[in-house]
């Protein structure tokens, strides 16, 4: 059997934090999931935007974030 990682589902995991951390970005940038959302300056986030957010949020969420320089 392949060894998986275990995801952490709990309110305080890096993975639930990241993922809160990417919805309020998505607010801030107005980048909505669904195109039914757009309204003015709203565009769709696409699947790149989304996972590359995600994994940003996760990396800082868990500490291995760089800061800019």
């Amino acid at each position: 059997m392949a060894d998986n990682p275990v995801v952490h589902i709990g309110e305080n995991s890096p993975e639930h934090v990241a993922y809160k951390l990417m919805l309020d970005i998505q607010r801030v940038e107005q980048k909505a999931f669904h195109k039914g959302d757009l309204s003015a300056g709203w565009t769709t986030a696409d699947r790149a935007w989304i996972l590359n957010s995600y994994a940003e949020c996760l990396r800082a969420a868990s500490g291995l974030r760089k800061p800019p320089q």
